[in-house]
């Protein structure tokens, strides 16, 4: 099953035909129904051939009610499985427990405790007491995301920020080039293209020369970009590359469970991340949704050990045999730099406990005074982050969310502008980026704060996917994503409340749409 599009390269129009739905992903899809569909045929039929079993599934509806009522999950999120559990007989119930975890398999969970070693060890203490003299609330934000996340605080550690991902692309290229020991990426979508191919053309010639190069992209990520057997390819070229949680055909959350990661590490000293995929529209090389904004930061010094750790367990629960041990992954560097950040992940239990790009968004909104900026693909969000955004706007808080004019998905679009309506009630102000699409994950606050990731505005971000960000706190990169977001802002179509117009299906879609939301 073949599609050939067309596009440009320096006034050269090339065609490209790659497979847009692999068979090994129809098959792994195909496998999923059938097990859903013989479990719940089997109960059906116990139900109506053993005397009294429909009293059983009777009595597990209402202990499923009870269990959902009665659990710690966020209240949009129950919603949903409780319609389903009480309005579908017994495949209500079934799905329930099948699909409402969203722990970590078992198969990765048994590798957690074996990968605690690849990590490493620092008292930032006396660093956490030098930022609490200088600010207790930044202290206060900045140890929570650290015990949430397990991170570590550091200062001393150099970045770059950029405003586009072409201009990304070109110090990627610089950085890869100066590769001594070891290069590690691990990305949501690769695609051949220019910006791939002259990334690989680099980690070719590395691994030739005895660099360690390890790729991690996550399979349904690169369903539609990547043969399903690329890892074998790359491995010809001395390349070790797995894809992240293999779509087998299993009836549980492996769907969910996706990294939406962005990381590059190159010898544990410099490291890449943002909202930059490894394809040519992040380059503006191909055009898809008009022009495509989107942001990262490039960081050198301690603060990148983190971005390390993150890849080595990701990597290390979707291999056969984990990673040899290397004493350089952690190298001691000598940078001086102003600021202290945080750089994090968030994914499902019990690698982490709570949702933590979600408390470090909404830490940051309660502690704005002036101003709280926002960019963001997609704005699908839980009452929680709702009511914070309101919250901050009714203070007197300038609060601005910047998302897409032209979008890639229509009815993710149409539920991100549902969203419109409550929020500009409270002051709240959206604008939509007119040239196109703005990919960018950035969050900024009062001059002071930012944070800059992977973690988008919606539920698959913030509830269901591994993700990744740097939470920052007086760094210098703070000042270039201000002037950059007021530039975007110069771009933007303020919605206004004339724009907020719907005829009543599109109210209804929308409504229908919005109850199911957390479980997309």
């Amino acid at each position: 099953m073949k599609r050939k599009y067309h596009y440009q390269i320096n006034e050269r129009e090339v065609e490209r035909e790659y497979t847009y739905i692999p068979v090994r992903y129809i098959i792994a899809v195909l496998i999923t129904a059938f097990e859903v569909l013989a479990v719940i045929g089997i109960v059906v039929a116990l139900c109506y051939y053993v005397p009294y079993f429909y009293l059983a599934a009777w009595a597990t509806e209402i202990f499923c009610v009870i269990r959902i009522i009665a659990s710690d999950d966020n209240p949009d999120y129950k919603v949903p499985w409780l319609l389903f559990v009480l309005i579908v007989p017994i495949a209500g119930f079934m799905l329930y427990f099948m699909f409402y975890s969203r722990t970590l398999q078992k198969k990765y969970r048994k590798r957690l405790t074996e990968l605690k070693r690849f990590s490493y060890h620092q008292d930032d203490s006396r660093l956490f007491s030098k930022l609490r003299e200088e600010n207790s609330v930044a202290a206060a934000q900045a140890k929570m995301l650290c015990n949430i996340s397990e991170g570590h605080l550091f200062s001393d550690t150099a970045q770059e920020y950029f405003s586009l991902g072409e201009e990304m692309h070109q110090r990627m290229l610089s950085d890869l080039e100066t590769a001594e020991k070891f290069i590690y990426m691990e990305y949501f979508i690769i695609e051949e293209g220019k910006f791939w191919n002259s990334i690989l053309d680099i980690l070719k010639q590395k691994a030739k020369n005895g660099v360690e190069v390890k790729v991690l992209y996550d399979d349904i990520g690169c369903m539609a970009t990547l043969p399903g057997d690329y890892h074998k390819n790359l491995k010809t070229y001395g390349i070790e590359a797995t894809p992240f949680s293999r779509l087998r055909g299993n009836a549980d959350s492996e769907f969910n469970n996706r990294s939406h990661r962005k990381i590059m590490v190159i010898d544990g000293k410099i490291g890449y991340t943002g909202g930059v995929n490894i394809a040519d529209e992040y380059i503006n090389e191909i055009e898809k949704y008009g022009h495509w904004k989107d942001t990262g930061i490039r960081l050198e010094g301690k603060a990148v050990w983190e971005l390390t750790r993150l890849f080595l367990i990701d990597f290390g629960i979707n291999v056969k045999k984990l990673p040899n041990m290397r004493n350089d992954w952690y190298p001691e560097t000598d940078v001086a730099e102003s600021g202290y950040m945080v750089p994090f992940g968030d994914g499902p239990n019990p690698i982490y406990k709570r949702r933590v790009g979600k408390s470090v968004i909404q830490n940051m909104l309660c502690g704005a005074t002036k101003y709280a900026w926002m960019t963001s693909p997609y704005l699908i969000i839980d009452n929680d982050l709702c009511t914070d955004l309101e919250n901050a706007s009714l203070r007197g808080v300038d609060v601005r969310i910047m998302v897409p004019h032209i979008p890639d998905k229509k009815l993710v679009f149409s539920m991100t502008q549902s969203f419109y309506p409550r929020l500009m009630e409270a002051g709240v102000r959206i604008y939509e980026y007119e040239p196109g699409f703005i990919h960018a994950k950035s969050y900024l606050v009062d001059d002071e704060y930012a944070m800059i990731g992977t973690i988008n505005l919606d539920y698959r971000s913030l509830v269901h996917h591994f993700e990744n960000g740097v939470w920052m706190y007086q760094c210098e990169a703070i000042k270039a994503l201000k002037a950059d977001m007021e530039d975007t802002l110069k771009k933007c179509i303020e919605v206004s409340s004339d724009m907020l117009k719907t005829n009543l299906l599109q109210r209804f879609i929308r409504s229908v749409v919005r109850i199911f939301a957390p479980m997309l």
